[in-house]
């Protein structure tokens, strides 16, 4: 799954490491605890394989100093310029490759247990814009389908423990499948938004 969320947020821009980082623990809350030592890793691995590649920031080509008509105002942009490119040279900016690309779109169509896992369903969720509508809704369809059955099963469980459980318990119970209806409201209403979408491919990047 790490690997899946490298290769979606590369897929909008190339990212330094700690960009990288940052981005996934906002955008993505349950790999919000990723840390350099498992990041890291998962880059060299992507790299490896050829789906990413990397370039030392300090080679890449600089940014053209615009004209403020003013020597003294350019010399200050030039020197803001130098600064920076010193300040940020070691440091690798990673991007995506025509076979990371690849890759990625491997892994979000896998249909693997991501109805059954919340972490992997929240993860494809947040990259389906680039799934076919079919494959977007029927991922949709299993998460709800999977719901249905964890909240038959929490209100079993809570039948079965009401007269041994006490009254905490009960409520942590209760909300649990409190939590469990709304989430598949939540969903139907996804689904049904879905089905009024018009027929068309998954978007291209």
């Amino acid at each position: 799954m790490l690997e899946l969320a490298i290769l979606g947020l590369l897929k909008d821009q190339e990212l330094h490491g700690y960009e990288l980082k940052k981005r996934l623990a906002e955008t993505l809350g349950p790999f919000s605890s990723v840390s350099f030592g498992s990041l890291y890793p998962a880059l060299a691995r992507l790299e490896a394989a050829g789906a990413v590649k990397a370039v030392e920031a300090g080679s890449l080509p600089a940014a053209p100093i615009p004209t403020t008509g003013s020597l003294t105002g350019e010399v200050a942009a030039f020197r803001a310029r130098r600064t920076a490119t010193k300040g940020s040279r070691g440091k690798k900016v990673y991007g995506i490759t025509p076979r990371g690309e690849q890759l990625f779109e491997e892994l979000l169509a896998a249909e693997s247990h991501a109805g059954d896992d919340d972490r992997a369903f929240h993860l494809k969720l947040a990259f389906a814009r680039y799934l076919p509508p079919d494959a977007r809704l029927g991922m949709l369809e299993r998460r709800r389908a999977h719901l249905v059955e964890r909240l038959a099963r929490a209100r079993a469980s809570v039948r079965a423990g009401r007269d041994r459980l006490d009254a905490y318990a009960s409520a942590l119970m209760e909300r649990s499948t409190e939590a469990t209806e709304h989430d598949i409201s939540w969903l139907d209403r996804l689904i049904a938004n879905e089905k009024k979408q018009p027929k068309r491919g998954a978007p291209k990047s």
